[in-house]
């Protein structure tokens, strides 16, 4: 009822704006042979990013002995979350290198960044919880079966979904309001707030600063918990054994590198004065493909659990394709 109800108020509001009915993209660059290296570029990335991220998924859903543990639960949700990241602005700019001019409509520009933000979000508070999931396990092993239940992991991932869904509304709700009577021409690849906010016919920077307080807080706030919480974690490591220490630690520092490549491109995005800069675009491109890309294969590479469970997925098709 909720979507529903904010579906209806996003379009009553669309009916009432404004002159622009689309938005030119001038991209990542207006040089067709630079085009056509981006297309290329990208649309191997992209592919990767989907299968690398997918592989894992199956890869632990068909593994009894990980799809029931909490760690390895929110690695299949941020796995997820990873490939809608992309699938939200990649495939749109990928075509748009084969065509001198990138249009897209009003509509769709918002629906981008409303699934964007969304998923952003939610990956935001799938990484918090990771981190708890840690902190029960390497600070109070005893209870750790207990805490870190189905229900309470389902909770979680449910609060995941409803504070992206509400983070991006809420922006998206104020946005749509704007009056855009042109310009209509956007200097970015995808549509994003900053560049959009140049082109409305009012002035914008009240609202820019309640974007950057709603995002840009909210990043530094649970960015700073998460770097304390694993702080903890790793300063209780020093009562473990040897063996029990190092695995704890392999474990913490994949999820704090994880953690600073999602978190540091983000706090320099949203938390700052509505500017723009001419590098917004390479930090768009790091948080956008780069970082749901690294994201798995920083999992695979350091995990041993999960490169044995992706070993045996891919044994088992190659073992049914040779028996075909």
């Amino acid at each position: 009822m909720v979507c529903v109800e904010a579906l209806s108020v996003f379009r009553k509001i669309m009916e009432n704006q404004s002159f622009v009915t689309e938005f030119v993209l001038l991209g990542f660059s207006q040089n067709p042979e630079v085009q056509k290296i981006v297309f290329v570029i990208f649309l191997f990335v992209y592919i990767a990013t989907i299968c690398v991220n997918l592989l894992i998924v199956a890869s632990i859903i068909s593994n009894r002995a990980l799809v029931g543990s909490p760690m390895y639960f929110f690695l299949v949700f941020l796995s997820l979350l990873d490939s809608c990241i992309i699938s939200a602005t990649g495939p749109k700019m990928i075509i748009d290198c084969l065509y001198a001019k990138k249009t897209i409509s009003f509509g769709g520009c918002m629906m981008q960044m409303f699934a964007l933000h969304m998923f952003y979000g939610a990956e935001l508070i799938v990484l918090t919880s990771m981190a708890y999931d840690r902190y029960v396990a390497i600070c109070k092993p005893l209870h750790y079966t207990s805490i870190m239940n189905p229900s309470l992991c389902g909770i979680l991932i449910g609060v995941a979904w409803a504070g992206g869904f509400l983070h991006s509304i809420i922006q998206i709700l104020f946005t749509v309001q704007l009056p855009f009577c042109g310009p209509n021409i956007i200097d970015h690849f995808n549509c994003e707030f900053f560049p959009l906010l140049k082109l409305a016919c009012t002035d914008t920077y009240g609202f820019g600063l309640m974007i950057a307080a709603n995002s840009g807080f909210f990043c530094i706030l649970i960015f700073l918990m998460l770097l304390v919480s694993y702080g903890v974690i790793l300063f209780s490591l020093r009562n473990h054994s040897t063996e029990g220490k190092s695995k704890a630690l392999s474990t913490c520092t994949t999820h704090i590198a994880v953690v600073v490549l999602y978190f540091i491109p983000c706090i320099f995005e949203f938390a700052r004065p509505p500017v723009s800069f001419s590098f917004d675009k390479i930090v768009e491109i790091f948080y956008t493909f780069l970082t749901p890309l690294l994201n798995p294969l920083i999992y695979a590479f350091r995990n041993k659990e999960v490169k044995n469970a992706i070993c045996k997925l891919c044994r088992r098709l190659m073992t049914v394709s040779v028996e075909k």
